[in-house]
């Protein structure tokens, strides 16, 4: 089988990546702007795939609120570009990665998230998602294609961007143990977040692809959520050297979820899929790849 991912180059797309070459697939791995039609289609010409995993996007909630333009024309205007060349380059299904962020504020008797829930997006980033969303529904029900959404909750593990909470904290406790500095800052400790490991999460979305129903929506999830103060209180625990965290008001976003957490039953039923990667051991290896970068001689983190 070929296929062809966009965002191959990112966090998630490079475990992708692997995983599908492992199980012989032909992989293209696309870096082309999605916002750029024209070249997108003569990228997916080239390539001549079967399936396309849609990974691309603005993912940086924070950074969608300085730049909710460029949020919008890069995951929606996107997502249209890449439905329309996968459709014209004769790919058969699209597996389209969205985000759980999309139900904005939920109560305590909405959990656990289930893919009926009503969409409330707080922020550009989820707007745009939920647009993205649309644009998918639209290329199933108007051109026919088989697509596949995915909403996926909070991932983590080796290589992610310390753009985000558990990675930050990791790279600082790494920096930290080096440079002496007892003190971590953090932002929002209290917001509990279903969180799984990257691992995990390209193998869900190698089962979509495989066994998943077309026109569907699927959580990817682990069903459970922690607060970001555990994750936090785990990596000190695995520190090398005495730190605390410390309070920092320049890391509170302007709007906050205080609660997400997805049930995976239909994952789960339609594919067999089940987390196998504890917590522990994905923050374990995400402080261990924070150090090999801390300690590396061109480290620029």
């Amino acid at each position: 089988m070929r296929a062809l991912i966009t965002g191959a180059g990112g966090f998630v797309g490079r475990y992708l990546v692997d995983l599908l070459t492992s199980a012989g697939e032909d992989v293209t791995e696309s870096a082309t702007d999605i916002t750029d039609r024209d070249k997108l289609i003569a990228t997916f010409a080239d390539a001549a795939p079967d399936v396309v995993y849609h990974l691309a996007a603005q993912s940086d909630v924070g950074g969608s609120w300085d730049s909710p333009i460029e949020t919008y024309r890069v995951n929606v205007e996107g997502t249209v570009n890449v439905l329309d060349s996968a459709r014209f380059a004769g790919a058969t299904r699209v597996l389209a990665v969205t985000s759980a962020d999309i139900y904005g504020q939920v109560h305590e008797s909405d959990l656990p998230l289930t893919e009926t829930q009503p969409l409330q997006p707080v922020n550009p980033y989820a707007a745009s998602k939920a647009a993205a969303e649309m644009v998918c529904i639209q290329a199933g029900l108007g051109h026919g294609l088989e697509v596949i959404r995915v909403r996926s909750f909070n991932h983590l593990g080796p290589g992610q961007s310390d753009r985000f909470v558990a990675s930050a904290i990791a790279s600082r406790i790494a920096h930290n143990e080096l440079n002496g500095n007892p003190s971590i800052p953090v932002g929002n400790l209290a917001a509990r977040r279903d969180f799984t490991d990257v691992r995990d999460v390209v193998r869900a979305y190698h089962l979509l692809m495989i066994n998943g129903q077309p026109g569907e929506t699927y959580h990817v999830c682990s069903g459970v959520d922690l607060p970001v103060s555990e994750l936090a209180n785990t990596l000190l625990s695995l520190s090398a050297a005495p730190m605390h965290l410390a309070p920092d008001p320049s890391l509170l976003r302007p709007v906050d979820l205080p609660v997400l957490r997805g049930d995976n039953g239909k994952l789960c039923d339609d594919t067999g899929w089940v987390p196998e990667i504890p917590i522990e051991q994905t923050l374990r290896d995400l402080l261990q790849y924070w150090r090999q970068i801390a300690s590396a001689p061109t480290s620029c983190h």
